[in-house]
């Protein structure tokens, strides 16, 4: 048994044996893991991903006169204001308030600006009272010019986290990357091996070893520490709450970036020293990628709950491609699809190599945590559901293939409506008219059903929420959609009036 002050007069004579948790999986290996306990004293972890739940809160200092600031945007971006006079925090996920910029620069872009030493316009806007009569304020600012800026980070470091695919008939826009229909790619993210709450975690007490409150990090290339759980912490799934200073962090471990029609993100690398205090820890310091289970989930569902596709682990993910056996039009397929990492295994090494040279070099000391990490937490929102059988017009009002336009534009009219599914001989969608559809056609002159109706239809399905159905037919500009079963046969229709119903009275 050794103990982390024992670790830290060895670090401070340049005596300790640092490593990475790459480099333990061999000597454990070779040597075991009780010679590994006592020859080792540090593994050194790394994790480069994106951590969305991330942000900093700034100090500006007083203005002259001074100002209570409520609205503050910093390069357009809104931060929070409903501190102190001159506090504020920007999350990483904040979108721009300039509509045509949006999604692509954010708070997340306006952290890593800081970080570089970049200037950044600073606006704020107040309500005046007797000691701050200022009601705005626009100015430019550097890092150097705020007081604080201390990034704290609700959630960062999932222990494992989930695969993403998506079954759907057309691609998908999510935090996972772009995910391609039919099951034909499958996303992935984390560090696997070289993930800190990995290498020390112990499933008998659904807790870690050495991990906890006051545990001393490498975060986003400065110094850090564990503050407690991270939300949504729920071991094997744990997560960290961290902080550190934004003024002594590196732009090189601080990136930010846009995933397309999702959001901004920031990318944080994070690791923590793990101390080899015993020969349990030694052995759990050399789990390998085969080891750690990652199930697949198809985000096509947009649902809380998603089906499960498949189990796999992190060294089949990183081969490039992955066997899965799915179901694709009520038959059973099997597949071999390319896999593809969101985040950077290659930045969690240098992760890992940077904090053990910092201890070799003895700049960086060990600390004792104050406390483990609290209970898991994860429950689901308690929330209300409308889903598309809730609100579905049926029974549905189709019609065959061979039907003339004459006959379609009168079975409109005989039942009121402006959308008409055209089925085959098993009641399966092929296509769809609309009561405009039906005008085109008499100007033009077209002759029959096939020249007129929309072949790629967009479809929905009983079990899906309407408000997704709802942004569906916003994003591609339609009135209405039919709803199909799994075998594409229709059970009937939502439209738009169907939606309005609905969210008429919500705010």
């Amino acid at each position: 048994m050794k103990t982390i002050k024992e670790i830290n007069e060895k670090i401070k004579k340049g005596d300790a044996v640092v490593i990475t948790a790459e480099e333990m999986i061999k000597i454990v290996e070779e040597e075991g893991a009780k010679k590994a306990a006592d020859y080792v004293d540090v593994v050194t972890t790394g994790t480069f991903g994106a951590m969305c739940s991330s942000g900093v809160f700034i100090n500006f200092g007083h203005s002259d006169p001074p100002i209570k600031m409520l609205k503050i945007y910093l390069n357009n971006v809104e931060a929070y204001g409903g501190l102190a006079a001159v506090d504020a925090y920007i999350g990483a996920a904040q979108p721009n308030e300039d509509p045509d910029v949006d999604i692509d620069y954010g708070g997340a872009h306006v952290i890593e600006d800081l970080v570089r030493g970049k200037e950044i316009e600073l606006y704020a806007e107040g309500y005046t009272t007797d000691c701050y009569p200022r009601k705005d304020v626009n100015v430019k600012i550097t890092l150097d010019d705020v007081n604080q800026a201390i990034m704290v980070n609700p959630r960062n470091c999932y222990q494992t986290y989930p695969a993403a695919t998506n079954g759907r008939e057309e691609k998908i826009y999510t935090y996972m990357g772009v995910l391609l229909p039919e099951y034909n790619n499958v996303h992935y993210s984390g560090a696997g091996q070289l993930n800190p709450l990995q290498n020390d975690y112990n499933p008998i007490i659904n807790n870690y070893n050495t991990i906890g409150i006051g545990t001393k990090i490498f975060l986003g290339g400065g110094e850090g520490y564990i503050i407690g759980e991270g939300t949504q912490h729920n071991p094997p799934f744990g997560t960290l709450m961290v902080k550190g200073d934004l003024k002594k962090m590196n732009s090189k471990f601080i990136r930010a970036a846009t995933m397309p029609r999702y959001g901004s993100t920031l990318y944080v690398g994070l690791g923590v020293p793990i101390p080899v205090l015993n020969e349990k820890i030694a052995e759990r310091c050399a789990i390998k990628d085969e080891d750690i289970e990652v199930p697949i989930y198809d985000y096509g569902v947009p649902r809380r709950d998603k089906p499960m596709i498949a189990k796999t682990n992190y060294a089949v993910l990183r081969s490039g491609k992955i066997d899965l056996k799915v179901e694709i039009d009520g038959k059973i397929v099997e597949k071999t699809v390319k896999t593809g990492s969101v985040s950077s295994y290659k930045m969690a090494r240098e992760v890992a190599e940077e904090l053990k040279k910092w201890i070799l070099e003895g700049k960086f000391l060990l600390s004792e945590r104050v406390g483990t990490l609290g209970k898991p937490e994860n429950k689901p929102m308690k929330s209300p559901i409308t889903l598309v059988k809730d609100i579905l017009s049926k029974p549905p009002i189709t019609a065959p293939c061979n039907i003339s336009i004459m006959e379609a534009a009168k079975i409109l009219i005989e039942y009121n409506i402006n959308h008409l599914p055209i089925v085959d001989d098993l009641g399966r969608l092929v296509g769809i008219i609309t009561s405009w559809d039906i005008a085109k056609a008499l100007a033009q002159n077209k002759k029959t059903i096939e020249e007129i109706m929309t072949k790629n239809v967009i479809t929905a399905h009983e079990d899906e929420p309407a408000d997704h159905v709802a942004r569906k037919m916003s994003i591609n500009n339609i009135s209405g959609v039919p709803v199909v079963d799994d075998h594409k046969r229709v059970v009937g229709v939502v439209t738009s009036e169907d939606i309005s119903r609905l969210f008429g009275g919500k705010k």
